[in-house]
Formats: structure tokens, C-alpha cells, sequence
């Protein structure tokens, strides 16, 4: 299954709150998730936290997950009157989607959570990651799941973690822009703080992570969840 992150900016004059009532209350229920071949849905909202990955901040407010079955259903809802006529032509009104960043993904659970729920109000940190110059991309998925993962799941405080690597289609005409992206996932933003400046998060877990990505291209949003298809997929 291939598991979609769609990272989306407010456009010009609209705040962030305007941004992610939009998204959630309008274009992902009267649109989006009318286009028959997602079989989940998520639209993330952004929470502000200290400590962010990157320089510059992303600018991002909100993040969708989509999940889809495979490559012919992603290229199929791609050509339905939902998404041509329905979600695409929606996206002016929202979103500056000139800032658009979308990676597909294949993911890999490392830390099991108790399973999605609509009723769990945890925060989630949603890293992307670009690998180091002159490092191979099998060796940098191999290592993201072996070292550099062992590292990440004793961060105090996770209750899930996941690590997707960027699909192999997406290396096809040249390099993808992130090599993966991952997600961890905490109580409240407090937990969340907590770990981002507890000394094994800043220390090991950074030294691990320098090894296999480029800090130019490592960039973080905390967010929480608002399900709009699933935890169930149709």
C-alpha cells in the first residue's frame, strides 16, 4: 500500500487557523475524500512546538496522509471527475499549492502503537529526511531501519514510530527530493518537548541521524490527527 504525505501551505492572506478549518471541514469531506480510490484518509494540523528540524522552517500548516492500494489506483484517482473537477479544482482557495511537497511512501512500523483511533488525542512529529551525499539509497534505507532506528525507538516518552521510505518510482527521472519520511508519536506537545531536548534525542539520536542524511534537507512539523476516512480503511 502506498502511503501518501502531502505537506500544504495557507495561501497568501489566509491564516493558519483559517487554513486548517478549511481543510479539514470543507475540502477533504465535500472533495477529497470523495475520490473513490483512497481507502484512508488523514489531514494533520499543525501545532506549534519549539525545536524544529530545518533552516528555514517549512512554512506548512497542515499534512495529508492518503493511503492507496498501488500505483494503478494512485494513477487512476488522478483521472477522476472527484479529483479533476472535485479536489484540484479546490486547491486555489486554500492553498498556496506552488509550496506543495508530496512523497509516497512504502512504510515500516518500528514501535507499534495500540492502533489508530479517532478518539486519541496524542501530538505527532512528522520528520523529512534526505540522505547524505555519496551514500548509496539501498544502504541508506538498510541503515534508517537498522542503527539509526534502534536509536529512535528509546527516545523517551514514544508510543509509536514509523519509518517510510520513498517508493522506487520516484527515483526514476532523477533523485526524489526525501529519501523518507518518518513519524513519532507522544502523549501531548509536552511529552513531546520533553523528548525533543532530553539529552538521548540531542545527542544520540542526532549523531545517528547525521550519519546516514544531510542536515540541509532534514526537516520536522508536529502535528495532531483529524481522520477523515479510517482508522478503518473502505
Amino acid at each position: 500500500m502506498i502511503h501518501q504525505f502531502i505537506l500544504a501551505a495557507p495561501k497568501p492572506g489566509m491564516t493558519a487557523q483559517e487554513f486548517q478549518d478549511y481543510w479539514v471541514n470543507v475540502h477533504a469531506v465535500r472533495y477529497a475524500a470523495k475520490i473513490p480510490q483512497i481507502r484512508k484518509y488523514m489531514v494533520d494540523t499543525v501545532v506549534d512546538i519549539e525545536g524544529n528540524l530545518g533552516s528555514p522552517a517549512l512554512p506548512h500548516q497542515g499534512i495529508a496522509e492518503i493511503w492507496l492500494a498501488n500505483g494503478e489506483e494512485q494513477l487512476a484517482s488522478l483521472q477522476t471527475d472527484e479529483f479533476l473537477n472535485g479536489a484540484r479544482l479546490d486547491e486555489p482557495n486554500w492553498a498556496a499549492f506552488w509550496l506543495t511537497i508530496v512523497v509516497d511512501t512504502t512504510a515500516h512500523e518500528i514501535v507499534p502503537g495500540p492502533g489508530p483511533g479517532r478518539d486519541r488525542d496524542w501530538v505527532k512529529l512528522t520528520v523529512l529526511m534526505k540522505r547524505r551525499p555519496g551514500l548509496d539509497l539501498d544502504d541508506y534505507r538498510k541503515r534508517s531501519l537498522d542503527g539509526y532506528a534502534s536509536e529512535v525507538r528509546d527516545v523517551p516518552g514514544l508510543r509509536r514510530y514509523l519509518h517510510a521510505h520513498t517508493v522506487d518510482g520516484a527515483y526514476v527521472f532523477g533523485e526524489a527530493a526525501f529519501d523518507s519520511v518518518e513519524q513519532l508519536w507522544f502523549d501531548d506537545v509536552e511529552a513531546l518537548q520533553q523528548a525533543l531536548s532530553s539529552p538521548h534525542f540531542t545527542e544520540r539520536v542526532k549523531a545517528a541521524r547525521d550519519e546516514i542524511t544531510d542536515p540541509k534537507y532534514v526537516f520536522s512539523l508536529a502535528a495532531k490527527e483529524n481522520w477523515i476516512i479510517g482508522p478503518e480503511a473502505r
